[in-house]
């Protein structure tokens, strides 16, 4: 064995060490979300909240969907961890759907781009005709958005219970109720 192989193996620390670390975070996670299910969230309330925060986390216009997951938690009154933590697991889905939702709000108006996004356009246009521009294709996205999320909220709020019956902590949550 080498002199280096042999410094190797002292720092290192034992494998369960390794292991226990990489536990900790998860089971803080399982001990928060069953004491929130315990404190009397159904699994379908989780279901709708989980769905709106889903939905909504994929607005395709950066920095909204927190607003409006807080916003909506607030005034429903759902767990706002829960919906802001739908929301940010979806936030690269939300990065890479802006340029499908733009074209097929596009295609949905039935309108094309005045001025292409082409980099020389962009760096001689007027700050209006930016505002402007930019302005329809974040319209255009949101439309699309609209024609997706409505569908999709329904969907997983009924499909979502029965898979959340069947993790052990849910289960045991709604038994202790």
């Amino acid at each position: 064995m080498s002199h280096f192989q042999t410094l190797g193996q002292l720092n290192m620390p034992p494998k369960s060490l390794h292991h226990a670390k990489l536990r900790q975070p998860l089971d803080a996670i399982k001990r928060t979300a069953v004491i929130g299910l315990r404190q009397g969230i159904s699994p379908r309330r989780l279901a709708l909240t989980l769905a709106l925060g889903f939905a909504i986390g994929c607005i395709p216009v950066v920095g909204i969907p927190t607003l409006v997951c807080a916003a909506i938690a607030l005034i429903m009154r759902l767990n706002l961890p829960a919906i802001q933590a739908a929301n940010y697991i979806v936030m690269p889905l939300q990065l890479a759907l802006i340029v499908p939702f733009v074209r097929f709000g596009g295609w949905l108006t039935a309108s094309s781009p005045s001025h292409p996004l082409q980099a020389s356009v962009l760096l001689h246009a007027t700050p209006l005709v930016l505002l402007s521009q930019f302005g329809s294709m974040a319209g255009q996205a949101l439309l699309a958005w609209a024609v997706f999320a409505i569908p999709a909220v329904l969907l997983l709020t009924f499909t979502l219970p029965l898979l959340l019956r069947r993790i052990p902590a849910v289960a045991a949550a709604k038994a202790g109720h």
